[in-house]
C-alpha cells in the first residue's frame, strides 16, 4: 500500500501527484512526468498516467469471498509449481558438474566450444531462476492482498481489475488499462 505524506494543516502533499509506482510492492517512486524521446505524445501520455494515478490505501475488494477463495487456491497451485521448478533447475543449473551434467564418461580433454555451450545453458538457467523467483514474490504479494481483501484492486489507479484478467493472471497488480497505457509509454520513449 502507498500512504502520502500530509502537508500542513493535514492536507495532502502536492507532490503525490507525481508519484508512479516502481515495481510488484506497489511503492512509488518520483516522476518528472515528461517522456524520454521528447515527444508531444509522449509528454500527454505520460501526464494522462500520472493523473491517473490514485493516492491512499487501496480500497476493499469488489470480489467475494467465494471468488477470494477460488483466486487463493489459483495462487497456491500456481506457487507450489514454481517452487518446484525453482528447485530443479537450481539442481541442475548449479549442481553438476560439466561432465555429469551431458553425461560425459570420456576422459578426453573437454573442447572451448562445448564449454562454451555449458556456460550460455547455465547462464540462460539462472536467468529462468530469477525470473520464476520474481513471480513467486508477486504472487505472495497478491495472497497477503486477498488476507488484506484488497485483492484485485490496481495498485496504481486503485480501479477493480477484471476477473478475466485476473484469471489469466492471478498476480496481477494493475489493471489492463493502467499497464496498456504504462507500456505504450514506454514503447513511445
Amino acid at each position: 500500500m502507498r500512504e502520502t505524506s500530509g502537508g500542513e494543516n493535514g492536507r495532502p502533499d502536492k507532490s503525490a501527484k507525481n508519484m508512479k509506482p516502481s515495481g510488484t510492492n506497489g511503492q512509488a517512486k518520483p516522476s518528472n512526468g515528461r517522456s524520454h524521446s521528447g515527444s508531444t505524445n509522449g509528454r500527454a501520455e505520460a501526464n494522462r498516467l500520472d493523473e491517473s494515478l490514485a493516492t491512499g490505501p487501496l480500497p476493499k475488494t469488489h470480489l467475494t469471498d467465494e471468488e477470494l477463495a477460488y483466486f487463493r487456491q489459483l495462487l497456491l497451485d500456481k506457487r507450489r509449481e514454481l517452487v518446484g521448478d525453482v528447485s530443479t533447475m537450481e539442481n541442475e543449473a548449479l549442481g553438476k558438474n560439466r561432465a555429469d551434467a551431458a553425461g560425459d564418461l570420456s576422459l578426453m580433454p573437454i573442447h572451448m566450444a562445448d564449454i562454451g555451450t555449458d556456460n550460455y545453458e547455465q547462464e540462460f538457467t539462472i536467468g529462468l531462476i530469477a525470473n520464476e523467483r520474481e513471480t513467486l514474490k508477486e504472487i505472495d504479494a497478491a495472497i497477503e492482498r486477498i488476507d488484506q481483501k484488497t485483492y484485485g484492486i490496481c495498485l496504481a489507479t486503485h480501479k477493480p481489475i477484471t476477473k478475466a484478467r485476473l484469471k489469466a493472471k492471478p498476480w496481477a497488480n494493475y489493471c489492463l488499462e493502467y499497464k496498456r497505457a504504462q507500456e505504450e509509454n514506454t514503447h513511445r520513449r
